[in-house]
């Protein structure tokens, strides 16, 4: 994947410390994943909503694509040119790597997915066309999109990779 060594994602962590507010942790996201098609960095995790104030992260040491049932997580994704990956068995294999091989849908679109979520995604660097049965959409660098259990694929026209920030929340059908 072009520039995956430049996914990071930092995460500051506020909290309280004798009574004042303070930096508890400033570092990378706590789970790093890189395939051909994606590499996503998971920033923070909860279990279940409203979140307790002071909670720490539940996050794990790997992704799971999913948010735990209640719950949501933050992740940083970034989606390469897709000239890097069409045309391989790379969608399947990465959607497998993550637990989540039964969200591919058969479709003429290459990486069509489905998941049981809501999630608010913006773009904060390069562009990316939302890809949905019956129309789709280019997102450039501060649009959002809210995707809410729809059929979906990721496109990236361009020759540059595309970074976006997710809040993924469970949900139920």
């Amino acid at each position: 994947m072009s520039n995956s060594d430049q996914l990071v994602g930092r995460c500051v962590v506020t909290g309280i410390e004798d009574g004042r507010s303070t930096i508890i942790s400033d570092g990378p996201g706590a789970t790093r994943f890189v395939t051909p098609i994606f590499g996503a960095v998971d920033l923070w995790q909860v279990d279940a909503l409203p979140a307790v104030v002071g909670s720490e992260s539940t996050l794990g040491e790997t992704i799971v694509l999913d948010p735990p049932a209640g719950g949501l997580v933050v992740r940083m994704l970034q989606f390469p040119p897709d000239a890097e990956w069409q045309g391989t068995d790379a969608f399947a294999d990465a959607m497998g790597e993550v637990g989540a091989g039964d969200t591919h849908v058969d479709s003429d679109v290459p990486g069509m997915h489905v998941t049981d979520t809501v999630d608010v995604l913006t773009v904060v660097e390069g562009e990316i066309y939302v890809v949905l049965e019956e129309t789709e959409t280019l997102l450039r660098v501060g649009d959002s999109v809210v995707q809410r259990g729809t059929k979906h694929a990721w496109s990236n026209r361009s020759d540059r990779p595309a970074v976006l920030v997710a809040t993924m929340m469970s949900t139920t059908r």
